[in-house]
């Protein structure tokens, strides 16, 4: 079994009722901020509005946030979003992972 990297929390948390359409295919009460950290970011980045952005970076903290894009924004983000993101957190332009002449999907 592996074991599952928890992430540091600012503050005791509750995942916002608001964010459960945003994680169908799994049970919301069984989601921990700690222990699906990572998951929990992805989704509020990439489906979040003003208020559930605002419980992410008060339960996690801009650094790890900031971590977790750095990382991880370019595969599992939305490329609108990733771009945002990077503008607002201050991080080097993103790039795509792939060059657009080797996309199958010119748009």
């Amino acid at each position: 079994m592996k074991k599952v990297k928890s992430l540091t929390l600012s503050a005791p948390a509750q995942i916002p009722d608001s964010l459960r359409p945003f994680f169908q295919e799994y049970k919301f009460e069984d989601l921990h901020p700690a222990q699906h950290g990572e998951l929990v970011i992805e989704r509020t980045l990439a489906y979040g509005n003003r208020v559930e952005i605002r419980w992410l970076f008060d339960t996690y903290g801009a650094a790890q946030i900031t971590a977790w894009l750095a990382r991880f924004g370019a595969q599992r983000l939305p490329w609108r979003r990733y771009n945002l993101w990077c503008v607002l957190l201050e991080l080097p332009p993103a790039q795509r992972l792939r060059p657009e002449a080797n996309r199958i999907w010119p748009y």
